[in-house]
């Protein structure tokens, strides 16, 4: 599992996940499990099985920090309405970017490129378009 519950802790008090949860850790499994699948969505270009096999150091520890704070941001929805989520809401979106970044070339991280079935790695990422229109007047 490429994270688990007990080290959600470096993003929040382990208090305040209990007391969320009350003592139901489905609900916080339930919430690393779709910011896994949100964060898998984004590397279509990179082995996903690979990535996120990885356990323990061998797991890419910028991509385990944005997952954990996207988990921590579908987990603390469940929340009091009156608690403030400004900060949670301010690191999520900086995930969501850096992902859509990724998916988009900007970023290059060290992570394993996808391979076809003969094991060489699929082609890279294909940029097309075109020059802005140009009207012309006379």
């Amino acid at each position: 599992m490429f994270l688990t519950t007990g080290e959600l802790t470096t993003h929040l008090y382990a208090e305040n996940l209990e007391t969320i949860t009350g003592g139901d850790d489905a609900i916080l499994a339930a919430a690393i499990d779709g910011a896994v699948a949100e964060a898998k969505g984004y590397l279509a270009a990179y082995d996903r099985e690979t990535i996120f096999a990885a356990v323990g150091t061998e797991r890419n520890a910028l991509l385990l920090i944005f997952v954990k704070d996207i988990a921590v941001w579908h987990f603390i929805n469940l929340s009091n309405a009156g608690v403030s989520l400004e900060l949670r809401q301010h690191r999520y979106d900086r995930a969501v970017a850096w992902l859509k970044a990724v998916q988009k070339g900007d970023i290059s991280p060290d992570l394993p490129e996808a391979k076809d079935n003969t094991g060489t790695a699929t082609a890279g990422v294909i940029k097309f378009g075109s020059n802005p229109k140009k009207n012309q007047h006379f």
